[in-house]
């Protein structure tokens, strides 16, 4: 996955002086969510956004990760099968927005890099057993089975990435 940011762009976390209002995804959710809950989720500690800015300092795409948990039933058997048998930790990908204008350059794919990365290098410290993401549509769904999401079983929107194709995958960028 591409890691590298467009020139003039920086990511950095979100704080009150970026112009969260003026972000437009075209999803209304994604939208919501930047503008009315990421800044008080984080400053509550439960998840970090950061935000993707161009050089004039507008947002133009940003993702948020959360730690969460889910139940070891829920998960497919070959990745819990020497697991105890009881809420298991994970790394949720909770929000990745891209704005309209700034669709087709690859920034969603490098959001979801960073993001990754940003969950690999907390699962250093702080382990987990997967990354899981809750997609809004089919598209998103798409999206996020190009690298190697695959459903939870019984709940199609939810997809999961184990933590072993996550180390693969941080391994193979070396």
């Amino acid at each position: 996955m591409d890691i590298r940011l467009p020139a003039g762009s920086e990511l950095v976390p979100l704080n009150r002086s970026y112009p969260r209002k003026a972000f437009r995804s075209g999803q209304p959710q994604v939208d919501d969510w930047l503008w009315t809950k990421a800044l008080q989720q984080q400053e509550k500690h439960l998840s970090v956004t950061r935000v993707l800015l161009d050089s004039a300092g507008s947002i133009v795409g940003y993702y948020t990760v959360a730690p969460g948990q889910v139940d070891y039933a829920d998960l497919p058997a070959e990745l819990v099968k020497k697991l105890p048998k009881r809420p298991l930790p994970v790394a949720v990908v909770a929000w990745l927005g891209v704005s309209q204008q700034h669709r087709g350059q690859g920034l969603g794919t490098r959001l979801l890099a960073h993001a990754l990365r940003d969950c690999y290098e907390a699962g250093q410290t702080f382990p987990f057993v997967a990354v899981i993401i809750d997609c809004l549509d089919d598209a998103a769904k798409q999206f996020f089975q190009k690298f190697d999401f695959q459903e939870i079983p019984g709940n199609p929107y939810r997809l999961f990435l184990s933590v072993s194709r996550l180390e693969a995958m941080m391994t193979e960028r070396q």
